[in-house]
């Protein structure tokens, strides 16, 4: 039994490391490349077979949530912040810039934030209620800064949806060259978006319209924008 038990013991260190590494790896091809990436790219990269990736991860929804954990809980934690900041406005403003910075170094981050997993996947039940309850206080961080005379009175939720698609497209085209300039396109929007700019926009994009928009964006089947029924 004794000689059995030191013989498991580097195996079991062995798969630690290499879940480890392909975790690692993940991380970094999603935020380069997208969610997308081919298993046997992170299996490259992570200096393991394909085959030990797959018995790692039987599938591309728990890599996803290995890879992104620490990520998701983070965006729920910037709305929460938001969501308690005394200033409803700041809390606002603070939060894009945030979740545009965030979005700034990785790709398959603003996947992630509309990606539907389907079937559904236990192991990523947690990124869909940390990206849920981000929602509910986004959706109340909203409220509160029209409620405060800050915001103007026609800005849509979902518009955030529509300013991460841009964002991710000034990040891609600008990131080997000018990096920041995504700051300067997040600030001209958040002056667009203060109550004191009277004129009237366009109606935002139909449920569905936004739904498709994404899905040809990503290439994979996001989930549709949420209600816009007020959080509980």
């Amino acid at each position: 039994m004794t000689e059995r038990t030191s013989l498991e013991r580097p195996l079991r260190a062995d798969a630690a490391r290499n879940r480890a590494a392909i975790v690692a790896a993940a991380q970094r091809a999603f935020a380069e490349s997208g969610l997308q990436v081919p298993f046997d790219e992170i299996a490259r990269r992570a200096g393991v077979g394909e085959a030990t990736v797959h018995r790692r991860f039987p599938d591309r929804a728990s890599l996803i949530a290995a890879a992104f954990g620490d990520k998701m809980r983070a965006y729920a934690d910037a709305a929460a912040e938001a969501l308690a900041e005394p200033d409803p406005w700041r809390g606002f403003c603070g939060y894009v810039r945030r979740v545009c910075a965030m979005q700034s170094g990785d790709r398959g981050f603003a996947d992630l934030l509309t990606l539907t997993f389907a079937p559904v996947n236990p192991a990523t039940e947690e990124l869909e209620n940390r990206r849920d309850c981000a929602y509910n206080d986004w959706v109340t961080i909203v409220d509160k800064a029209k409620a405060a005379g800050r915001l103007r009175p026609d800005f849509h939720p979902h518009d955030m949806v529509v300013l991460l698609m841009a964002n991710a497209g000034v990040v891609a085209a600008t990131a080997t060259t000018a990096p920041e300039a995504w700051q300067r396109h997040v600030e001209y929007l958040l002056q667009a978006f203060a109550a004191d700019n009277p004129q009237p926009l366009p109606p935002p994009p139909a449920h569905d319209a936004l739904f498709r928009a994404m899905q040809r964006t990503q290439g994979i089947i996001p989930a549709p924008p949420p209600s816009d029924d007020p959080p509980p």
